[in-house]
């Protein structure tokens, strides 16, 4: 009788390498076929296809019993089908007995509601973690995570994984004089996510006050620090509506900045967003491309980089068990 132990010294004698299993579900399919360049392998065979009625249907073609699975899916609009699609493939693999699944979530959806700001609010953020903890998932890779809090909602392993070092490194090719470069935060909430791009670029702060009185509607009231005449970056996770974002760029201009350049890791761009960043008097928005852009109708101020290669890092050091934190030199950082 062959045991578990002797199955498992077996398969790594007949597989030293143990490959990764990469699949991928609907919302950002060129996103997944980077990240599996990058790891050099392919995506797993699997059927994802739409019932008459809208129900989603999930089929994997191969064994995976027993192997480590990752599953590449961004909770970007629509963000209910994407989700719920999400859930299906992760309870297919369950029954497929797969060893472990991980959900490669670069962009996570209803992150915004992650507290009662005021009465009977749902705490979507809390509730998404749990229906991927139900459906089976035993390890979630998040790319900036709207507030780290969200880790906390997790009854199962989280590595938190940051696009910094790809923003920063974009900006630094630009080659903005330091000295005379702030780095804005467009509201309060940012402030320690502005503080950690202006230390790694060595310039100023500088934040944006506003007031946010209905949902996706926020007020640019003061600026707090000096910006006149000089470049301005605002950083920021989510770019949604670019109300914020636009209102923001007006104050600073008003205030006497220089040019103005927006990074931002999540280009949800709903309704007039694009209209609004084309009008806002901003040289430059550079995103990412953990939401799926259509690149061929994009304005020429808008640049998107890709994540797949720190993805890719990311889900071979999961895969190997080694250190996530080390690849961003975290252990050599102290907490800001």
């Amino acid at each position: 009788m062959i045991t578990d132990e002797v199955y498992e010294k077996l398969k790594r004698e007949i597989n030293p390498t143990h490959d990764i299993k990469l699949f991928a579900g609907r919302s950002n399919p060129k996103l997944a076929q980077e990240v599996a360049e990058a790891l050099g392998t392919t995506l797993g065979p699997m059927i994802v296809k739409d019932f008459a009625d809208g129900e989603i249907y999930v089929q994997v073609k191969d064994s995976v019993r027993g192997d480590d699975i990752f599953i590449i899916q961004p909770l970007c609009k629509p963000v209910n089908q994407n989700l719920m699609e999400l859930l299906i493939i992760i309870d297919a693999f369950k029954r497929a007995s797969a060893k472990s699944i991980t959900a490669v979530i670069p962009y996570y959806g209803y992150a915004r509601q992650d507290r009662k700001t005021s009465g009977r609010e749902a705490i979507t953020a809390k509730l998404v973690a749990d229906l991927l903890t139900t459906a089976g998932c035993n390890r979630v890779l998040a790319m900036d995570l709207h507030t780290g809090q969200i880790q906390g909602f997790f009854n199962i392993l989280v590595d938190h994984i940051f696009a910094t070092s790809i923003l920063v490194n974009y900006i630094r090719t630009l080659n903005l004089d330091t000295d005379n470069l702030v780095a804005v935060s467009p509201d309060t909430g940012g402030v320690q996510r502005t503080r950690h791009f202006s230390k790694d670029l060595g310039c100023s702060l500088a934040i944006i006050d506003k007031r946010r009185d209905k949902h996706n509607e926020a007020i640019a009231n003061c600026v707090i620090g000096d910006v006149k005449g000089k470049n301005c970056v605002m950083f920021d996770d989510i770019i949604d509506t670019a109300g914020s974002i636009a209102g923001a760029a007006n104050l600073l201009k008003q205030e006497g900045a220089k040019d103005i350049y927006v990074c931002a890791v999540h280009p949800v761009f709903s309704g007039p967003a694009i209209q609004r960043l084309i009008d806002a008097p901003i040289k430059e928005v550079i995103v990412t491309n953990t939401i799926p852009l259509d690149t061929e109708n994009l304005p020429s101020k808008i640049k998107q980089l890709s994540v797949a290669g720190l993805l890719g890092q990311a889900i071979s050091r999961i895969h190997d068990d080694e250190s996530i934190s080390s690849l961003f030199g975290f252990e050599k950082k102290m907490t800001v």
